[in-house]
C-alpha cells in the first residue's frame, strides 16, 4: 500500500488492461484516465485525462504482438507524459517486444533492440522495468537505468509446491543458451539438472542432437524464457519422453504462442503448461493445459520500491 504523499500514476495502455488494473489494485491505487485510440488512417491517439505535472508515472504496456502498434502506443504516451510536465516516467514493460534481434548474427543484420532503447529514452522514458528479457546484454543498450525481474519469483514457488517431498525430479534446458537460466532454477527447487543440445537450421525451426543427464524415471521442469511457435519445447518434450521421463512439465515467462504454436502444445508429450501473464492469452490461445500465474504481484513490489527510492535487489533474492 502506498503510504507517503509523494504522488504516483499508472497508466495503461492496450495490451494488457488487466495486468495493469491487478497491478493498481495490489498499491491502492486506480488506472490513470486515459484512452488510446487509432484515427481512421491508422495513426494513434493518445488523450490524458488528468493532470501529470509532478507525477512519478508509471506506463504498462507489453510490447507483444501487434508488436509495432503496442510499442508506438507507448512511445507516444511517454512522450505526452513529458510534455505534460511529469516528474519522472517508468516504462514498464513486463515483455520487451525485439529482444531477440540483440547483436548482428548475419552480415547487415540490424540490432533492432538497441534501436527499440533509444526509441524509449528519446521519447522521454527515465527508467525501464521490465521480466526475463531473452539477452541480458540489452540492460547495456539502454543510458537509463533498467530494473531486470525475474519470472523465477512467480514459477519456483508454484514448482517447489507441486513437486513438494519427490525426489525424481529434474530441471531441464531446452538449449544451450538456457542452461544459466535452467541451473538458477534448479537450485531454487533443489534438483539435478539436463541439458537438451539441439541445432537450428532455420528461424523458427529446431532439431535435438542430444541430451546431456539422466532423465529416465524422472518428472522433468522443462523452462524457457518465451515460447514463441512452440517447436523447440515440443520436439524436447518429445524427446525427453522417448528418454523414459515419467512427465513433462515445460513453462515459459513469456507465451508469445505464435503461428503453429497452439497446435503444438496439444501435443501429449507435454503434460502441464506454465505461464506467466506477462502477455494476454487470446481465448483463442487457451488450453486446460495451460496454467496462467500472475506476476501482478511481483511487478507492484518493484513500483513501489522504485516510487519510494529503496533497493529493487530484494526481489532477486
Amino acid at each position: 500500500m502506498i503510504a507517503h504523499g509523494k504522488d504516483i500514476k499508472i497508466f495503461s495502455c492496450n495490451s494488457h488492461p488487466e495486468l495493469a488494473r491487478a497491478i493498481a489494485n495490489i498499491l491502492g491505487v486506480d488506472v490513470g484516465q486515459s484512452e488510446v485510440s487509432k484515427f481512421s488512417d491508422g495513426e494513434i491517439s493518445v488523450n490524458i485525462y488528468e493532470t501529470v505535472r509532478g507525477s512519478d508515472v508509471f506506463i504498462i504496456q507489453s510490447t507483444c504482438s501487434p508488436v509495432n502498434d503496442n510499442l508506438m502506443e507507448m512511445l507516444i504516451m511517454i512522450d505526452a507524459f513529458k510534455r505534460a510536465s511529469a516528474g519522472r516516467i517508468t516504462a514498464v514493460i513486463p515483455y520487451f517486444g525485439y529482444a531477440r534481434q540483440d547483436r548482428k548474427a548475419k552480415s547487415r543484420d540490424p540490432i533492432t533492440s538497441k534501436l527499440v532503447a533509444d526509441l524509449l529514452t528519446t521519447a522521454g522514458a527515465d527508467r525501464v522495468l521490465t521480466m526475463d528479457l531473452h539477452a541480458l546484454q540489452i540492460q547495456g543498450f539502454f543510458n537509463i537505468p533498467v530494473d531486470h525481474l525475474l519470472g523465477s519469483a512467480v514459477l519456483c514457488p508454484y514448482f517447489e509446491e507441486k513437486y513438494a517431498g519427490m525426489d525424481n525430479v529434474t530441471v531441464v534446458s531446452p538449449d544451450l543458451g538456457s542452461v544459466t537460466r535452467a541451473r538458477y532454477y534448479a537450485q531454487k527447487i533443489d534438483a539435478p539438472m539436463a541439458i537438451i543440445d539441439k541445432r537450428r537450421p532455420k528461424a523458427n525451426v529446431s532439431e535435438v542432437m542430444n541430451i546431456i543427464g539422466n532423465v529416465e524415471g524422472q518428472h522433468v521442469v522443462l523452462i524457457d524464457d518465451l515460447i514463441d511457435t512452440a517447436g523447440t519445447i515440443v520436439h524436447a518434450a518429445e524427446a525427453l519422453k522417448k528418454r523414459g521421463a515419467l512427465s513433462v512439465c515445460a513453462a515459459c515467462t513469456h507465451a508469445v504462442f505464435s503461428g503453429p504454436a497452439i497446435e503444438r502444445l496439444k501435443s501429449d508429450a507435454i503434460d502441464e503448461m506454465i505461464v506467466l501473464d506477462t502477455i494476454k492469452l487470446t481465448p483463442d490461445k487457451k488450453l486446460d493445459k495451460i496454467k496462467v500465474l500472475s506476476v501482478a504481484p511481483v511487478f507492484a513490489e518493484a513500483i513501489e520500491r522504485i516510487y519510494e527510492n529503496v533497493s529493487v535487489s530484494p526481489l532477486f533474492m
